[in-house]
């Protein structure tokens, strides 16, 4: 197991390297290229540069998270072929670089969502919240808007602004799109990209729908166990692989999250793991909570256990963490609670070893 840490770059990030740095560990960096639009290839140049950057701080930079899906190529516009091409020469690229492992998503117009972004909890920290009521009284534009006022400056993953003045243009695209023709645009995607990712050792990692359920009409793919063993009998191979998501897995309580770890793990198509908890409070609705299983919904022991004995070797990162003791960051990622979270992580990976080797 590879601890991880994402970060967004210089200007983009609250938290600086030299922060990270600091952090028990030294943690593998979770980069992106924080400027770049959906279907522009990285070039390699541009991600040498950020690379030396990052080593030069003396952490290294292993984990691209995201590489976005270009919206023609979820449809199936005839302009996917380009822009799966530009996909291929970044992953090229990407991968001449040092790095082993992409992130990404194949959610139909809106990334992640979350009703309110700086929810509090009783002890008084901030922390991202869904409440499927809300959402219902909500138009795609006013959920916008709601979550640009709540985001502290900061961008959001999968809501940079330049994808989102285009929503309502965007999901007007999607309306008869059904779950199947956004499956069959799916298969054509990897079949393409695999291949690639074969030659150049670059393992691809679909992250969960966030959270596990429709949103707005559009079709979802990958938020249930049969899910993703769709996803992954499209192209099989292990560089199909998956984000293994526990907050957004988790948020769908017929989701046996262990069971699914254990499932994947041993079929080697897990190399990049998020970690986090939520708390349920009332259907389809749920606050982040911090990582301890005792502060949430979810048994991050058993977690983590179930990872441990599938033999993980894959990096994996604390996820969403509350915002705590006046950090001004961006909402799910500041410095505080996600280096607690890491800590927690270390603590029962450190446990769980040293309980082996003493039977």
């Amino acid at each position: 197991m590879k601890t991880a840490f994402r970060w967004y770059g210089e200007g983009s990030d609250s938290v600086s390297l030299s922060d990270i740095r600091q952090i028990p560990g030294r943690p593998v960096i979770v980069g992106v290229l924080d400027g770049k639009a959906a279907g522009e290839v990285w070039t390699e140049q541009e991600i040498g540069a950020y690379r030396r950057h990052i080593e030069d701080s003396g952490l290294r930079l292993e984990v691209i998270e995201s590489v976005n899906i270009h919206e023609d190529i979820k449809l199936g516009a005839p302009a996917r072929d380009q822009y799966i091409e530009n996909f291929i020469k970044t992953i090229q690229n990407l991968g001449a670089q040092g790095i082993r492992v992409v992130c990404y998503n194949f959610m139909p117009a809106i990334d992640f969502v979350r009703t309110d972004l700086a929810w509090e909890l009783e002890d008084g920290s901030k922390a991202l919240y869904y409440d499927q009521k809300a959402l219902e009284g909500m138009t795609p534009d006013q959920l916008v808007d709601a979550t640009f006022q709540k985001s502290g400056g900061f961008t959001l993953p999968g809501w940079e602004p330049e994808r989102l003045y285009k929503l309502k243009e965007t999901m007007e695209r999607y309306q008869g799109l059904t779950p199947d023709d956004l499956r069959k645009n799916y298969r054509y995607f990897l079949e393409a990209v695999i291949p690639a990712c074969e030659q150049c050792d670059v393992r691809l990692a679909v992250h969960p729908d966030d959270p596990g359920w429709e949103i707005f009409g559009l079709p979802r793919l990958a938020h249930s166990m049969e899910d993703y063993q769709r996803i992954m009998d499209m192209v099989d191979s292990p560089y199909n692989g998956i984000t293994l998501c526990t907050g957004s897995l988790g948020s769908n309580p017929g989701n046996n999250v262990p069971e699914m770890i254990r499932y994947f793990c041993k079929r080697d198509r897990v190399p990049f793991a998020h970690i986090r908890n939520i708390r349920f409070l009332g259907e389809r609705t749920f606050a982040e909570s911090g990582h301890l299983s005792a502060e949430g919904s979810l048994d991050i022991c058993e977690i983590l256990r179930a990872f441990y004995e599938s033999g993980f070797d894959g990096y994996i990162r604390p996820d969403h963490g509350r915002t705590i003791w006046n950090e001004k960051c961006r909402p799910g990622y500041g410095l505080y609670d996600r280096a607690l979270g890491l800590m927690y992580i270390m603590g029962i990976w450190e446990a769980l070893e040293k309980g082996a080797s003493r039977r």
